[in-house]
C-alpha cells in the first residue's frame, strides 16, 4: 500500500520545486499556470527568495501547496491513499483528483490572503513544542506574560 502525506505550513524552503521546474515538463507547465492563476510569479520567490521571503503566509501556503501537489502529480507512483495536515489537506484533495488543481490553488490563495490579513491585524508567532506533556506546555503558557496559549494539540508530545 502506498500513501502520500502532505505537510502544512512550515515546510517551505528556498529553492523549493526548482529541480522539478527545470527537469519535468509537466511541472514547469503547472508552475507557470500557477503564476498566471495567482497573478504574480510565485516561482521567483520559491526558487530565488530567502527564507524570510517565503515566511509570509500569503506566499508560504501557495508555495507549499504547489511544491507538494506538483511533485505528487508528476510522480509515476500512484498512491492508494492520501492525507494532509492542515494546508496539506488541499494538496491531498488535488493529488487524489477530488478537486481540480486550479480550483484547489485558488482556494489556497484565498485562504492564504485571509490568514495574512489576520497576521497583520494581530501580530503573533507560533512554535511547535515537541517532547513536553500538554500539562507542561499549558503551565508554561499560563506563566508567560502576554497572550500565550496552546493553539493546536497535534499529537501526544507536539503542541503548537
Amino acid at each position: 500500500m502506498k500513501a502520500y502525506v502532505f505537510p502544512g505550513q512550515g515546510a517551505q524552503f528556498p529553492g523549493m520545486a526548482k529541480d522539478l521546474y527545470d527537469n519535468v515538463p509537466l511541472a514547469k507547465k503547472m508552475l507557470e499556470e500557477a503564476n498566471d492563476i495567482l497573478g504574480f510569479r510565485i516561482t521567483d520567490i520559491m526558487f530565488e527568495g530567502t527564507a524570510d521571503d517565503l515566511k509570509a503566509t500569503k506566499v508560504t501556503q501557495p508555495a507549499i501547496f504547489l511544491h507538494s501537489t506538483v511533485l505528487a502529480l508528476c510522480l509515476s507512483i500512484q498512491p492508494d491513499m492520501v492525507a494532509g495536515h492542515s494546508l496539506g489537506e488541499f494538496s491531498a484533495l488535488a493529488a487524489a483528483k477530488a478537486m481540480k488543481f486550479e480550483d484547489a490553488l485558488r482556494l489556497v490563495a484565498i485562504r492564504a490572503r485571509e490568514m495574512q490579513k489576520c497576521c497583520e491585524q494581530v501580530p503573533g508567532l507560533m512554535a511547535a513544542i515537541i517532547g513536553l506533556s500538554n500539562e507542561q506546555v499549558e503551565e508554561i503558557c499560563a506563566a508567560t506574560e502576554g497572550t500565550v496559549i496552546p493553539a493546536n494539540y497535534n499529537c501526544d508530545g507536539q503542541i503548537v
